[in-house]
Parts: structure tokens; sequence; C-alpha cells
């Protein structure tokens, strides 16, 4: 028992005492969500869902950005409408870069339409003015972003085929520092945000360590590391701790799990059973579970969770914090024993 209180203190210390410690979440859909007429509830009484999670300790939300979508809404203006609105309110702001007009991620990192026919030179200049023009734009508006991704789940590169890995390293490398380059071009004479690289090896330690060990030795400078971790494809709970302990003694930096979410009604663990049940209480206890382990990382290096996409409709709201009639779940109280007083 008195370790728990110790732990409870530590936690309340971390989170209430500070804003360090991300209590994070993406909701680069919840704009469009809003625009399709999506109501989400507390208690039964309509509420904002921005307003639901701020008032539940949240601090940190994450949006992603496309170079030219034509068919998802997160372009620049879009994007930086939802920053101001966030800002507005007091969150901090993780772009997430995913050099792409749609989704880049471990198993599709396509090069933008308008960037197909350009040699490697030319592409290494094309991240690096469209990071700085867009970084730029966000600090016109007033929102500089106060951590920044280069590329989303680059687990094998990005840009492909150019940055594709584990083929092309050299040319992956030149990719990632001219996006880091125009960070810095583009935030003019403001602090310089965080810089993240996000892969998506959670609970894997040989792939954690093949990864950054190869990117050190490029000298690339970067501050933090983020993972993904959604148990039914990156382990258990007992993998990702593992290797949290083994990012913290390795690397000495901080660690984000900057993505992760839970069913509260059944669709990933349909064939066996999952860590925890695919049910409201099920979800809040895995999110529990889960701050737990982050906060745990040796040395203070565990440094906050963001949840991918808590008020998503569609396909996808099952991952989400609302129910079907739009009524916020019990996971949203997780963090509230740590609400600042």
């Amino acid at each position: 028992m008195l370790f728990f209180c110790l732990l409870a203190h530590g936690q309340q210390a971390a989170v209430g005492g500070s804003s360090q410690y991300a209590i994070g979440a993406d909701i680069s859909f919840l704009p469009q969500a809003e625009q399709q007429g999506t109501i989400f509830k507390e208690n039964g009484v309509v509420r904002p869902a921005l307003e639901i999670l701020h008032d539940h300790s949240y601090n940190w939300i994450r949006l992603r950005i496309f170079h030219a979508p034509t068919t998802l809404p997160n372009d620049l203006e879009y994007t930086i409408a939802a920053a101001k609105r966030a800002k507005a309110m007091g969150f901090k702001v993780l772009l997430d870069f995913h050099y792409s007009d749609s989704w880049a991620d471990p198993h599709q990192q396509p090069t933008p339409l308008a960037w197909q026919a350009l040699t490697h030179a030319q592409l290494v200049d094309a991240v690096f003015t469209y990071t700085r023009d867009t970084i730029a734009a966000f600090r016109n508006a007033g929102v500089l972003p106060d951590m920044v991704q280069i590329g989303n789940e680059i687990t094998h590169g990005m840009l492909w085929p150019d940055g594709r890995l584990p083929a092309n390293w050299d040319n992956f490398a030149g990719l990632l520092q001219a996006g880091i380059n125009g960070v810095d071009a583009g935030r003019g004479n403001l602090a310089r945000p965080l810089i993240m690289v996000h892969i998506d090896r959670g609970g894997d330690i040989a792939g954690t360590k093949y990864f950054f060990d190869k990117l050190e030795s490029y000298k690339i400078r970067f501050d933090v590391i983020g993972q993904s971790y959604y148990p039914w494809w990156q382990g258990s709970l007992n993998d990702l701790r593992a290797n949290l302990e083994f990012m913290a003694s390795t690397y000495d930096k901080d660690i984000y799990v900057v993505e992760t979410a839970y069913n509260w009604k059944p669709g990933n663990y349909i064939q066996h059973p999952g860590p925890f049940p695919e049910t409201p209480q099920g979800q809040r206890g895995f999110l529990d579970e889960l701050n737990r382990v982050v906060m745990a990382t040796p040395n203070g290096h565990g440094k906050g969770i963001f949840w991918w996409e808590p008020a998503v409709s569609g396909p996808l709201a099952a991952r989400g914090f609302f129910d079907a009639n739009g009524n916020v779940l019990p996971a949203i109280d997780v963090f509230d024993p740590f609400a600042r007083h």
C-alpha cells in the first residue's frame, strides 16, 4: 500500500505540478467529425470534445499534416485552425509531418505526387522548403508547435522509394536532416520545438535498437523518441516496459508513447482474449496500466502518452472515448487524480 501511495504522489507531482508530462490526444479528425454533425456528451450533456479532454487533465494535442491531401481533411489551413483552437485552451501542440498526400506508416510511405519526379537532391530541397514554410505559417499564425515529428512511424524510412529502409539509409538520413533543418529555419527567433523521431516498435527491443543505433551513426540531432504501442501489434505491456527501460538506459532521451488505443467493444481480440476485456472498463484499465508503465520508466524518461483519435467517428470509433450515443466513456477519468488545483 505504501508503494502505491508513493507512486500516486509521484504521478501527481509529475502531472499536476508541471506540464512536462504529456497527457495527450491525437484529434486530427475531430474538426471534421464536428463539421459532419457528430455530437459529444458527458453525463448526457452535449459538450465540445476538446473541452471534455481539457477538463480531465489532457494538456497536449497531436495533429497530423499531409502535403496535398485530396480525400482527407488534414491540410495546412485545417491543421492551423485546429492548432489555434487548442492553443487558445492552453494545450500544447505536437505537429506530425507525414510527408505524404495520405497515410504514411510502416507499410506505406508514398512520396507526395508533386515530388515523385524529383532526384534525391531535389527531394531533400523540397522537404526542407516545405517544412520551413509550414512551420513559418504556424509561427505567423501564433501557434508554433511545441514539438514536431519528422515523419510518421518511420521504422522503414520515408518518402519511398528514395528514403526506403534498409536499402537507402544515406538517403533517408538526408531527408530526415532536411526536415529538422526546415523546422529550425521556419521557427524564426522563437524557441526551437522539440524534435521527435517516431517508430512503431513499442514492445520490440531488437527493432528499436537496430533503428536508433543506425540513426545515431549519422549524428542527427533530435530530442525525443516516439513509439507507437498498440498491444495487438506491438506486444505485451511487459514487452513495452522492457523496451522503455532499454531506451532510457541506452539513449538517455525522453520517450513518449505517441500513439496508443484500445477498443471499448470487441474488435481486435475476436479470435483470442486480449490483455483487458474489450469493454468500457477494460479500455479504462488498459490506459491506467499503460500510464503506470510509462511513468515507471527509469530516470524519469517516460514523458507521456497520446491516445490515437479519442473523438474519431466512423469505423474506428470503437477505439475512441465515446460510445455509440456520443457519451464519454470511463477511460476519460484515468488522469483525474492528477488534475491541477
